[in-house]
C-alpha cells in the first residue's frame, strides 16, 4: 500500500545527507564550525571577495539564511565583510589569513569525509554528476 520508502530517490538523498552531515560535524567540531559554515568557506576559497548575493547563489542559500552564518564566520576570524568601493549597499566576503590557511585543513577534512563514505573518487564523481542532474532538472521544472 503506497510507495515503498526504500525505493524513493528523495528519501535516499534525504537520509544520506543526514549521515554525511553528522560525519562532517565530527570532523569540523575541533574547528568549531558547522557544516553550513564549512560549505560557505569552500565557496569563498574559490571566490574570495564575493558579494553576499554571489555567495548565497553559489551555496544555494537565501541571503537571510546566509547572513547569520557569515556573521559567525566573521566572529570566529575566518572572514571579514567589507563594503564594496563605490557601493555602500554591497559587502564583499574577504577571507582572513586564518580563513585562507584553513583551506589546507579543509582539503584534509573533505578527504576524510569521502573516505568515510566508502566511495571511490570515480563513484563520488558519478554521484555528484547525478545529483547535479537532478538539481538542474528540478530547478528548470520549478
Amino acid at each position: 500500500m503506497g510507495p515503498l520508502l526504500s525505493e524513493q530517490v528523495c528519501y535516499a538523498l534525504y537520509s544520506t545527507s543526514g549521515v554525511i552531515t553528522r560525519a562532517y560535524r565530527e570532523l569540523l567540531q575541533p574547528h568549531q564550525l558547522t557544516y553550513p559554515q564549512f560549505v560557505v568557506m569552500m565557496a569563498l576559497w574559490h571566490n574570495n571577495g564575493a558579494s553576499l548575493t554571489e555567495t548565497a547563489n553559489s551555496v544555494g542559500l537565501s541571503k537571510g539564511t546566509l547572513t547569520p552564518i557569515l556573521r559567525k564566520l566573521e566572529t570566529a576570524g575566518y572572514i571579514r565583510r567589507e563594503l564594496v568601493c563605490g557601493n555602500d549597499r554591497t559587502k564583499s566576503m574577504i577571507l582572513t589569513k586564518k580563513g585562507r590557511d584553513f583551506a589546507n585543513e579543509g582539503e584534509k577534512i573533505t578527504a576524510q569525509a569521502l573516505c568515510a563514505t566508502g566511495l571511490s573518487q570515480d563513484e563520488a564523481r558519478t554521484l555528484i554528476r547525478l545529483c547535479t542532474s537532478i538539481r538542474t532538472h528540478l530547478d528548470k521544472a520549478g
